[in-house]
């Protein structure tokens, strides 16, 4: 255990939250995983991995202040599809004043984005604002922008036929080249900043493991799996209506988007999957030998 030290993971039955307590209980930390149903399926698979899930919500600042109580650190993740941007921002702020009046050491804040005001998309505004409130409390933060992830691909929930495999590319063009993290990746890099807090705090750090166009994207998929994925030529109104600022950010990327240099995040996590050893990897795991 590193040095007998708790980190409290927000939002730890999500795919963001999950990665970084499964990464933290791979480096020996104890590990208060965060959840409003302790009772539900990921919740169960987390205690099993080893780690003490703890019942609070983010809306109710009393059960904050019990999970935070005598921990280190705190990771930070909130779900805008879930609670709307208003109910990010107010959660994001929660858990800043929660870390506070628990004397956390170091707060770790999953956010997105550019780090700039003014592009016009409601996830990446909402974020800057629990930024803001987080750095005027005078909490030792580090804040991970980490871009598109790969779970895009292949994960049901984000229904990769009508998104990434046809409205983001009808949006750019299949010669757009996305930055490229898993969620798997982004955990990895989130335990070694918990360890090294003297080096992370106060940096804002943008993370990618690989830079592919969609096009490469599709051709890997097909070497991969052997066969090309599900497309669901869905219209783009359509979509929109499911997804709103997700189309909004496909359409600002295809004049502003910059790409993320992978060499920072590969200097934290070396081992960061490229999004062929990630797909295979999704491969195995869906059909082991």
């Amino acid at each position: 255990m590193a040095n007998g030290r708790t980190v409290v993971v927000a939002g730890a039955t999500g795919r963001q939250g999950g990665g970084v307590a499964r990464a933290l209980l791979a480096d020996g930390w104890r590990v208060l995983a965060m959840t409003r149903d302790p009772e539900s399926g990921k919740a169960r698979a987390l205690a099993a991995a080893g780690a003490e899930v703890v019942k609070a919500d983010m809306d109710d600042p009393a059960s904050l202040d019990a999970a935070f109580a005598g921990a280190h650190g705190v990771y930070s993740v909130q779900n805008p599809m879930i609670s709307g941007l208003e109910g990010e921002v107010r959660q994001g702020r929660n858990v800043g004043d929660a870390a506070r009046r628990a004397g956390v050491r170091h707060l770790v804040y999953g956010s997105a984005g550019t780090g700039e005001r003014g592009t016009g998309i409601g996830s990446w505004e909402s974020k800057l604002d629990i930024e803001e409130h987080l750095h005027g409390l005078g909490l030792p933060v580090t804040v991970l922008r980490p871009p598109a992830f790969m779970e895009v691909m292949t994960d049901p929930a984000f229904y990769p036929p009508a998104g990434v495999w046809h409205v983001w590319p009808k949006l750019t063009g299949g010669s757009f080249r996305a930055s490229w993290l898993s969620c798997h990746d982004l955990g990895v890099i989130a335990a070694k900043i918990f360890a090294a807090p003297e080096r992370y705090v106060g940096q804002q750090l943008e993370l990618a493991a690989d830079l592919r166009t969609l096009d490469e994207c599709r051709d890997i998929y097909t070497r991969v799996f052997g066969r090309r994925p599900k497309r669901f030529p869905m219209p783009v109104w359509l979509f929109e209506r499911f997804t709103p600022d997700t189309v909004r950010l496909w359409r600002w990327a295809r004049t502003e988007w910059t790409e993320v240099d992978p060499q920072l995040a590969r200097s934290i996590h070396p081992e960061a999957m490229t999004v062929e050893a990630w797909l295979r990897r999704q491969k195995a795991e869906r059909n082991p030998p």
